[in-house]
Formats: C-alpha cells, structure tokens, sequence
C-alpha cells in the first residue's frame, strides 16, 4: 500500500505540472481577461483528477481585504482556487515565480513576488498592497502567515510582514483554516490518497491598530481551530 501510495503521489504531481504547463499557462496567455476563472475551473479538475473533494465549513467573504491561513503544500493553493471562483492575488517567494512553468501561473496574473532575502521585500509588499485595494478590478490578497510549509499540527510562527501590512492599511481579513490537503497529496512523504480537503471559513475580522494584541489573537484562534479539527474529526492541517 505505501507503494501504491508513493506512485499515487508522483502521478498527482506529474498531473499538476502537465495542467498547468500544457493547459492553464496557455490559457491564461489567450484569455488574459478571463485568469482568475482559469484558475478556479482547472484546479477544480486537479482535485477531481487526483481523487479529491472540497468541503466548505462557514462561508467565504469575498468583501474583504486578505485572506490569512495555514499551509501544508500546493493543494492549499488549489483547493482554495477550486472552491469558489475568487480573483485572489497571492503572495509568494520570488523562488516560486522563478520556477519552471509554474512561475507563469503566479506571473501571468499578477500574484504578488516576496524577495526575503532583498531589504526593500517589505517596502514592495506595502507597495503591491497599496495597488491591490486601489485597483479598479478586485483582488483580494492570500497569505500564508507561518512563510513556509510544515507538516506539523502546531502553527509556527507567524512572520512580521503580514501584521505590518495590516496594520498599515487597516485590512479587513478572513481566517481560513485548511484540514486533510496533505493526506491528498503529502509533499513531505510522498504519498498521496483519495481524500476530502476541508476548508473551514472563519469569521473576518477588521484590524484595529488599536488592539495591540490582534495577531497573537488571530494565531490563537486559527491554532484552536486546527486542533479542533484533529481533536473532533480526527483531519490532520
């Protein structure tokens, strides 16, 4: 069965990459207009391909500013994108937009590049967040707090730049938390196996520069909110 498992893996990430590269990237080039529904329609064949579903708890609020939640590998990203059909504007590291092919699906749409080992990353993000409420299409900006993945079931620590951002402009945010994605597609064990991505809506929240306690309150909220998951349901984040 591990075996198995192992092969499962491969061919979801060979499945992934031929989508996006022979496909999506396409796509987006001949239909610049249309990306974000691009986006939305093909990761939801990716998750169909690789034996997957996508069940919503609570419900997301495309009125807000940011999207903030935890991450575990790519599958948050397509699931996220599969669920409903948001223009999101994603931060990621500049590594990612540099990769093969992939780099496309965060170049082409205009995703928001993070270069961590540049000293003016943060004035860029203030900046790119700047143009993104104060654009005439509306975006809304998804981060991943803790900067990187990890398969562990305690939040790590959440990076500075997300609270200076929202603090700056104010933002109005939505928790999201992501339950089951690596059981999909384990990036950290290379297995893979059929299986339902939970994504649970928390309530948004509008930053107050007043409250100096927010973001340890958001961490606190998110984290019972994980170990609710596993504690009731047995769903891994």
């Amino acid at each position: 069965m591990k075996t198995f498992a192992k092969i499962r893996f491969y061919y979801g990430a060979a499945t992934i990459s031929f989508i996006a590269a022979v496909i999506m990237v396409p796509l987006m080039i001949t239909f610049p207009k249309k990306r974000s529904g691009i986006l939305h329609y093909w990761n939801k064949i990716i998750i169909f391909f690789l034996g997957g579903k996508i069940m919503s708890h609570g419900k997301r609020d495309n009125s807000v500013d940011m999207f903030i939640s935890n991450h575990q590998g790519i599958i948050d990203i397509v699931s996220l994108e599969a669920d409903y059909n948001t223009n999101i504007r994603w931060v990621a590291k500049k590594q990612l937009f540099d990769a093969p092919w992939f780099g496309y699906l965060l170049k082409l749409p205009n995703m928001i590049e993070v270069d961590r080992e540049n000293k003016t990353g943060l004035v860029k993000l203030l900046r790119d967040t700047r143009e993104t409420l104060e654009g005439d299409v509306k975006r809304i900006i998804s981060i991943f707090p803790e900067g990187t993945r990890t398969d562990q079931q305690e939040l790590l620590d959440f990076k500075g730049g997300t609270k200076i951002i929202a603090e700056k402009f104010e933002l109005t945010i939505q928790p999201i938390i992501i339950t089951n994605s690596k059981k999909l597609l384990n990036e950290h064990d290379k297995t893979a196996h059929n299986a339902t991505v939970h994504i649970n809506y928390l309530k948004p929240f509008k930053v107050s520069k007043k409250n100096k306690e927010w973001y340890d309150e958001l961490k606190s909220t998110m984290q019972t909110c994980i170990d609710n998951e596993y504690n009731q349901h047995k769903r891994e984040r």
